[in-house]
């Protein structure tokens, strides 16, 4: 597959197919690391750690205003049954 390099303002960009980024699992937005190696580009997605930015978005949930929870207080039917 043949591509061009085009002109970005004061930069330049590769425009990728549709299907590159569907067969590559990117979207727009998604960061992706590049190597060079000699004259070889690649171009690979970053592969992100599953859990990754779960701290940060709890404590942004925290500071925010609490939600709506009267709904923790209604009975479950459970709660006549003994557990052990």
């Amino acid at each position: 597959m043949r591509a061009s390099i085009r002109k970005l303002g004061n930069s330049a960009g590769l425009i990728l197919p549709k299907s590159v980024l569907t067969e590559m699992k990117v979207g727009v937005g998604d960061p992706v690391e590049l190597k060079l190696s000699g004259e070889k580009l690649t171009i690979e997605r970053v592969r992100r750690h599953r859990r990754e930015g779960w701290e940060e978005d709890a404590r942004r949930i925290a500071a925010e205003e609490p939600l709506d929870r009267e709904w923790l207080d209604l009975p479950n039917e459970s709660d006549d049954k003994l557990v052990l």
